[in-house]
């Protein structure tokens, strides 16, 4: 047995009962990345929407209800891939948002700079097959593609979203095109193309195909659903109809219901609302303004669904092929739900009134709709608000990890963990050494994250200090407790402080009743701002800094 096996089999040994076929071959690893998701939309973590194959993984692997992402999608991709800090990795702030003050700063690079190393490169190293299909969000050349960064085969949107459909229009005004690549190269969405049904087809072929030369894979399957423009084939536009005519009010105290029934919350949790009575609710809106929030949640549950669907062909596949007992999956969304508005990114307030968002178009080709504030806020059930904010609804995020030898199938497991702690598992269940200085010849940043390996041996995490910040908001994590500074309306632009283990919705400020602990945790912020180059400024932005629904705006 090969030194890298050897490892392996001990490392799984303190995990798995380990039988002879897993001491003979490295496991595969299959990440599948949702976009957008919300913390209670999939029925696992208590939502409506049918997602029987997401599930599935549940029942057979844990649900891990404390998992950390980033408050936007780039620097949540930058930490997968790197095992560490989004400001240590080039995306200390979403490269079409860059600020002045951040502009040729290192680690605001806007792309995953070459400071770090990708998982991709090491696994690819380690003698793994490696593939990526769907998002990158990561770099728009061929130079900071994926073929660039360690993977053996990519079919990959450049930016951070699109449509959904060949028509291949962007999601901003003055970046109109999405580009596509195919290992490196630019290449045009075929005829036909409907975005999560093709990201899984080109999957399948890059794992199917690379059997051959038998080594193991890695394989990132990054869908752009359930992210906006809201585009569902024709098929599934009316498979949830009339399913949200109620309200969100109703669908929000189902989930709670059901969230709580699954032993995911606290029986005293309910949840915090802070745009509550400054957004219309749904009996003050117009019954016409009805139809249409209905209609946009409708359509997002469809797309949830039809991600599903496509992940249970990949499902079947490895079973077919007999790799579905040797593949590590996780699944889990790259930040919160999303209720920014896109008519408030550059130049889309004039650009996005070429679409044709009519009631019976909504959903269809030539469409571009997202589903706002108040269903995202549902969907980040209970936690306060969303995407693109530093509190638990923009941070906390859906995950599911499944391997046949956990040791308690089916369980729920509360420690912290966070997308940084994806690489360093992958590469200890891989018996693959972490770079330490230097790869291949050039420095690299140290990993930060570490394995969580514990939480599938049902033991505890050691206790750490973690750090975010995006658009000049801030947070951080330290065992049950967490400070955030948030600019208003969304916070008081002073550090708050909440005890998350009696408190996980974040509703109860302890800042001033507990001095000591404050002070402990805003040490670590500046540790974490020191480490990782965090620069301060003035953000000159209306994305995610302006939340209005219906002409009425939280202010």
């Amino acid at each position: 047995m090969s030194i890298r096996r050897l490892g392996w089999a001990l490392c799984l040994s303190a995990l798995f009962t380990v039988s002879a076929q897993a001491e003979e071959k490295q496991p595969n690893f299959l990440i599948i990345l949702a976009d957008d998701l919300g913390y209670s939309d999939i029925s696992s973590f208590g939502g409506e929407i049918a997602t029987p194959h997401i599930d599935a993984l549940a029942n057979e692997g844990v649900r891990l209800t404390n998992f950390h992402a980033a408050p936007t999608c780039s620097p949540a991709r930058s930490m997968l891939m790197s095992g560490t800090d989004s400001h240590m990795a080039g995306l200390g702030n979403m490269g079409e948002l860059i600020q002045p003050f951040q502009r040729d700063q290192p680690g605001y690079e806007g792309y995953l700079n070459d400071r770090v190393v990708s998982i991709a490169e090491v696994l690819g190293e380690g003698g793994y097959n490696t593939y990526t299909v769907g998002k990158w969000h990561l770099g728009r050349t061929e130079e900071t593609s994926p073929a660039a960064r360690g993977f053996d085969r990519s079919y990959i949107l450049v930016q951070g979203g699109a449509s959904h459909f060949d028509d291949q229009f962007a999601i901003i005004s003055n970046d109109p095109k999405a580009i596509y690549r195919e290992d490196g190269k630019q290449v045009s969405a075929p005829e036909g193309f409907y975005s999560t049904e093709f990201y899984t087809d080109t999957m399948l072929d890059y794992i199917d195909t690379g059997r051959k030369n038998g080594k193991p894979f890695f394989a990132l399957l990054s869908y752009t659903s359930p992210h906006w423009p809201l585009h569902v084939p024709d098929d599934w536009l009316d498979k949830y109809e009339g399913r949200y005519s109620q309200g969100y009010e109703t669908i929000r105290q189902e989930r709670l219901a059901r969230m709580k029934k699954m032993g995911l919350l606290p029986a005293h949790v309910e949840a915090n609302l802070p745009m509550e009575g400054a957004l219309p609710s749904w009996d003050q809106l117009t019954e016409e303004q009805k139809k249409t929030e209905a209609r946009s949640m409708e359509i997002y549950a469809s797309m949830v669904d039809n991600m599903d669907h496509h992940i249970g062909r990949v499902i079947d596949y490895l079973k077919q092929t007999g790799e579905y007992d040797n593949t590590v999956i996780l699944f889990f969304s790259d930040n919160g739900a999303d209720g920014n508005n896109p008519e408030d990114l550059p130049g889309n307030d004039v650009w996005m009134k070429e679409f044709d968002n009519s009631l019976a178009n909504m959903g269809r080709r030539g469409s571009f709709i997202a589903y706002g504030p108040q269903w995202a806020q549902v969907s980040t059930t209970p936690f306060p608000l969303f995407k693109g904010l530093t509190s638990q609804g923009g941070i906390q995020v859906p995950a599911i990890i499944r391997h046949p030898d956990v040791s308690k199938p089916g369980s729920i497991n509360n420690e912290l963990s966070h997308v940084m702690d994806v690489m360093p598992t992958f590469l200890e269940m891989a018996g693959i050494k972490q770079p330490e200085g230097t790869f291949n010849g050039r420095n690299v940043a140290p990993i930060e994250g570490i394995s969580m390996l514990p939480i599938l041996q049902n033991k505890p995490m050691p206790e750490r200090a973690i750090g975010w910040e995006l658009f000049g908001r801030k947070a951080l994590r330290k065992g049950e407790w967490k400070i955030t500074n948030m600019n208003p309306p969304y916070g008081t632009a002073e550090w708050q402080l909440y005890n998350l283990a009696d408190d996980p919705a974040e509703s109860r400020n302890l800042a001033a009743s507990q001095p000591a602990k404050l002070a402990e945790l805003l040490k670590d912020w500046d540790a974490y701002v020191a480490r990782n180059n965090v620069l301060t400024g003035e953000f000159d932005l209306r994305y995610g800094f302006d939340t209005c629904l219906y002409e009425r705006c939280f202010k």
